[in-house]
């Protein structure tokens, strides 16, 4: 029996992240949700089995800059997809040297599953 890819969804739009909380599960994923950084890195402590971390950047309390390097420094394996509506910001240089994907909103979700799917299996 192979094991589920845990994946931490950490969006603070309620509607987008239901939404692809379930796509992710369709796709064989097991899904831990958060609505903004500080609660994402709180899941990230308490579940280790977490492999990918799917954040959108623009959120209340810890946004997922911070939350991707707070996972990096708690996780170096982690695997990090970020989302964003600000496509124009050049990212942090340390998410530069990470090479860490960005999939920028408007998106489908069968986007997102693909690219999670391809980042849990490299």
């Amino acid at each position: 029996m192979t094991s589920k890819t845990a994946v931490l969804l950490a969006e603070d739009e309620a509607m987008l992240r239901l939404l692809a909380v379930e796509m992710l599960e369709e796709a064989g994923c097991e899904v831990f949700e958060a609505a903004d950084g500080v609660e994402g890195l709180e899941l990230l402590q308490a579940h280790p089995e977490i492999s990918l971390l799917v954040s959108d950047i623009k959120m209340p309390r810890m946004d997922g800059y911070a939350l991707t390097q707070a996972g990096l420094d708690l996780k170096p394996e982690l695997k990090v997809l970020l989302m964003t509506g600000y496509s124009h910001e050049p990212p942090p240089a340390l998410l530069k040297q990470a090479d860490i994907r960005v999939l920028h909103k408007p998106f489908n979700l069968e986007q997102l599953c693909a690219l999670a799917a391809e980042l849990t299996k490299s």
